[in-house]
């Protein structure tokens, strides 16, 4: 078994030696510091269960405020407040019928990032040290 020093080394570079050439290649492909920020925000949004959870219930299709609030247990206030936030972010979309609104997601690079996310959980084991 691994005592916490142990593992605290995995952690930290044998030798201090920066490699100029892959920093520089490294920084040279970083999105701007702006864009870091705004899919920052997007992963804190995917990073509530309950927003989430609407974002899978839409992989299936457009859906309205009362079916997504009936497949997500969440009231339909509750609802329309986490697609406001959603929406904001482009991560969904809105289609008005009336006095009724129906939710997409916004498109396929948020649809790929869900099925990402959730395929990637599906095959691996997660180790929760705060659980």
């Amino acid at each position: 078994m691994n005592s916490s020093a142990d593992v605290q080394g995995l952690d930290e570079c044998a030798v201090r030696l920066v490699d100029p050439e892959r920093v520089t290649s490294v920084n040279a492909r970083m999105p701007a510091e702006d864009d870091i920020v705004d899919t920052a925000d997007v992963f804190s949004l995917l990073g509530d269960p309950r927003r989430l959870k609407l974002l899978v219930a839409l992989l299936d299709g457009e859906l309205c405020v009362c079916d997504l609030a009936a497949v997500t247990g969440l009231s339909e206030s509750a609802t329309s407040h986490a697609l406001r936030l959603l929406r904001a972010h482009r991560v969904v979309a809105v289609r008005r019928d009336g006095r009724n609104a129906f939710y997409r997601l916004d498109d396929a690079h948020v649809r790929m990032l869900v099925d990402l996310a959730v395929a990637h959980t599906e095959h691996t084991d997660a180790i929760h040290p705060e659980r």
